[in-house]
């Protein structure tokens, strides 16, 4: 199949996608779409993935359908599918699959998913989220003097890795809303896993920024060049390995990955791992199953309209913290405090970091795999009920409160302990409307940058492969406190760690019309930058590229203060620190997308820290 749509296909989006795969993003200047990725920072610490530039993002207005995604050639093959007479889910089968191959750090065949989807009736939440082997227990990641490990030590190898549930939801999804025959979606991927692609300056960027790769015999081989420097930006990239995967897949559908060889393949990367293997099995495989959820959703009453938004319920924990911030800011003056030259002013950011740090306490204490956890009150709900945020948003004063704590929402009893802060990393997000008003929100990961750097061939000579999640730690590495009471994310076999991604759906109250899909790539920040893109549209009237493209800003808990470098002014970093914030100033490598519902069509968004454009007609 072609690699490049024909001359009007792609209306506004053209001129950037074009630019984005002819020269991966190096002589775009005259494009209109900004300057060439600026040179890579070292990564801070708690940041999902290195910092790779920025690149002004212009919005995109279409009229029947909008597909967005963190990679141009990705939104190519979703926009080819939907061309073709495709859903919005046959659209984001072809687009993770390529994602799996152009974006490899972020997501894949080896990683897990949340989806929400609306059909025009009813909207849904489908969990492709990875599972704790069968013999995982609480002492998982600690070492032998019972101390946890330290993060590094702990993902890289098979220690870390959980079941992949992505593929086997996508398929679960395309049952119920494909229209297109489930082979076909697989075509533009293994096109260009067997023609190559052109290294585009992220994925260099990151790799650069990696070593640990390196230790695996398989992604050092695909990776690096024969003195172990990483491919140049621009070079060609082959993965016949992938291809051969993929069309087992496209044949035989998500048990190509969890029966046979390939099963074999990811189970034997996994425990024969020489420092510091997992504990995988393929029965662990064979019994995977997605689940389909009931999406969690909140009532915001902004000036000008009131929204309903839904999302993921646990273990996503992304729904119930960005509407505990929402929900918290609303009682407080925050909707007196107008943006302060552009961007968010010091007191509405003070209001912010106390309303996000209530937010985290909750979730450090409650939030984890309902089918081990019960919801406090009885209901994942009373966490976000009107009188429940009232009552937090009162603990906000004039200055930092010396230490966040988790409520008790209706009354509810507390046996557990709070888990501790950890990292967490990587993602990508698909937002698609298709031109039947179908719309979706997945996002998708394999946790950290690259994953456990464990990358599964089977080992018939062909290059290339995919990598393994490490998504286990997501779990808490501790078990329990000092006094012996439990953390509700701890590992345990067969359960979902706890998430931070957030896919988004927002609707009318009154109509029931669909107005945006969204959602960010990002780790933890995902919660943060998701939250300020929905006030930005919500209580300042910022188009979503506008919301977008506001400098980002959060905590994770009772840590620093993170600002993006050069988006604030000093004097608001003095205003926050006369309060008792820490500061750190950090470039914030997140990856939003967003589509918006407008009078005449649509109008959509990327985030400029990434690659992402937006295309449609």
């Amino acid at each position: 199949m072609p690699l490049m749509p024909g001359p009007r296909a792609w209306g506004s989006a053209r001129p950037l996608l074009a630019c984005a795969l002819l020269t991966t993003l190096l002589a775009c200047a005259g494009s209109g779409i900004g300057p060439a990725a600026a040179p890579l920072q070292a990564p801070a610490p708690l940041q999902p993935e290195a910092a790779s530039g920025w690149v002004d993002k212009p919005g995109w207005t279409t009229r029947h359908f909008a597909v967005a995604a963190a990679n141009p050639i990705a939104v190519q093959a979703g926009y080819t599918i939907i061309k073709q007479g495709g859903s919005a889910v046959d659209a984001a089968v072809a687009m993770q699959m390529v994602l799996a191959l152009v974006e490899p750090q972020s997501s894949g065949l080896g990683g897990g998913a949340f989806l929400m989807h609306y059909d025009g009736q009813r909207t849904q939440a489908f969990d492709g989220r990875e599972t704790a082997p069968a013999a995982a227990d609480e002492k998982l990641f600690l070492g032998p003097d019972g101390k946890p490990l330290p993060f590094r030590q702990a993902i890289v190898g098979g220690r870390a890795v959980g079941v992949p549930g992505a593929v086997a939801m996508l398929e679960q999804v395309h049952r119920l809303h494909g229209r297109l025959p489930w082979a076909r979606l697989f075509e533009p991927a293994i096109a260009l896993a067997e023609s190559g692609f052109a290294m585009s300056p992220r994925l260099h960027a990151l790799l650069v920024s990696d070593n640990d790769l390196k230790s695996d015999p398989v992604s050092a081989a695909y990776f690096h060049d024969a003195q172990g420097r990483p491919w140049p930006v621009g070079h060609l990239l082959r993965n016949p390995e992938l291809a051969a995967v993929l069309r087992l897949i496209a044949t035989q559908g998500a048990k190509a990955l969890t029966e046979g060889e390939v099963a074999q393949a990811i189970v034997d990367k996994v425990r024969k791992h020489p420092t510091n293997p997992g504990r995988l099995a393929l029965a662990d495989l064979a019994n995977y199953k997605p689940l389909q959820r009931e999406p969690l959703c909140f009532d915001y009453a902004a000036p000008a309209r009131e929204y309903r938004v839904c999302g993921m319920p646990p273990p996503s924990s992304g729904t119930i913290a960005i509407g505990q911030i929402l929900g918290i800011l609303s009682n407080t003056n925050a909707r007196r405090l107008p943006l302060d030259d552009g961007v968010p002013g010091p007191q509405w950011l003070h209001l912010y970091a106390e309303a996000s740090r209530l937010a985290f306490a909750d979730r450090a204490l409650y939030v984890a795999d309902p089918d081990f956890v019960a919801p406090p009150a009885g209901a994942w709900t009373s966490l976000l009920a009107a009188a429940y945020l009232q009552q937090r948003a009162r603990l906000v004063g004039p200055s930092r409160m010396p230490l966040a704590t988790a409520g008790q929402p209706g009354g509810a009893g507390v046996g557990l302990a709070p888990m501790a802060l950890q990292e967490e990393h990587g993602t990508s997000h698909i937002s698609i409307v298709d031109a039947q008003g179908n719309a979706l929100a997945m996002t998708t990961t394999i946790e950290n940058a690259f994953g456990s750097r464990q990358m599964v061939n089977r080992g018939r000579g062909l290059a290339g492969g995919f990598l393994l999640n490490n998504e286990l730690s997501d779990f808490s590495f501790e078990p329990a406190d000092q006094a012996g009471r439990p953390v509700a994310n701890r590992v345990q076999p067969g359960k979902r760690p706890r998430s931070a991604m957030a896919p988004t759906l927002v609707f009318d109250k009154r109509s029931g019309e669909l107005l945006m899909s969204l959602g960010s790539s990002g780790g933890t920040m995902i919660i943060h930058s998701t939250a300020k893109t929905l006030y930005g549209v919500f209580d300042w009237g910022l188009d979503i590229q506008r919301a977008i493209s506001l400098p980002n800003f959060g905590n994770f808990g009772e840590g620093a203060l993170l600002m993006e470098e050069s988006g604030f002014p000093d004097s608001t970093l003095q205003f926050l620190r006369d309060r008792g914030h820490t500061i750190s100033k950090v470039r914030v490598p997140t990856g939003l997308q967003g589509i918006t519902r407008t009078a005449t069509g649509f109008f959509s968004g990327t985030d400029p820290r990434r690659e992402g454009i937006v295309a449609g007609d």
